[in-house]
């Protein structure tokens, strides 16, 4: 990825959300009332026991420190440490974003919620970090099963946050600009650098070839 393009593309997104924010942050739009609606309509048991297990793994200790840092573990032993550090890095930037949203809009959550959640509905910070991921394991692992798999638990992620009731269809929007923004961001600064970790993944003789090579 180009530095300058990373950046401008990260800021691109970035300011969006902040735009989306401060259309938001009054009152709830047309859209988030009528998918609100949908969503209560579709809502079991079922569906909400799901949710609150997301709702576990994507917040709190587990969805700050516990996921982050066991993706970076995971990255250290299949990748190496630079790109390790390049993950936890971007989940430290896409986390500080979240924040200052927050507390920038301050946009005040559906009233129906069914978790207690913390001040600020806008952007959700669960979509944001399963938007990080998405997009950190995509680029250290550009294979179409991951972009498919981790693209999806966005979606996933996404659409629980709503069945809780714990933000708009809005803020997980927000939420996901800001995760991919923090992201492409941190790859703009680390990815190059966190190259230098991939291994040799083709067959033995065509990498001890490419060796002699280089020589």
């Amino acid at each position: 990825m180009k530095t300058g393009f990373g950046i401008a593309t990260a800021l691109v997104l970035i300011a969006a959300a902040s735009v989306l924010g401060s259309l938001v942050a009054g009152a709830a739009t047309d859209a988030d009332r009528w998918w609100h609606a949908v969503v209560s309509d579709l809502r079991s048991q079922p569906l909400v026991d799901v949710a609150l297990g997301l709702d576990q793994l994507g917040g709190g200790m587990i969805g700050v420190f516990i996921v982050p840092l066991g993706t970076g573990m995971t990255v250290l032993m299949v990748r190496g440490w630079r790109s390790a550090l390049f993950a936890v890095a971007a989940f430290a930037a896409s986390s500080l974003l979240v924040q200052i949203m927050k507390v920038l809009f301050g946009r005040v959550r559906p009233e129906d919620l069914l978790v207690a959640a913390d001040f600020g509905s806008f952007p959700s910070g669960h979509t944001a970090n399963a938007a990080t991921i998405a997009v950190v394991l995509s680029l250290l692992f550009p294979h179409f099963a991951v972009v498919l798999s981790t693209g999806a638990w966005v979606l996933i992620m996404a659409f629980s946050r709503t069945v809780l009731a714990a933000h708009w269809l809005t803020d997980t929007l927000g939420g996901a600009l800001l995760g991919v923004a923090a992201a492409l961001l941190v790859a703009a600064l680390m990815l190059a650098w966190a190259e230098s970790d991939r291994p040799c993944i083709p067959r033995r003789i065509h990498c001890e070839n490419r060796g002699h090579g280089d020589r």
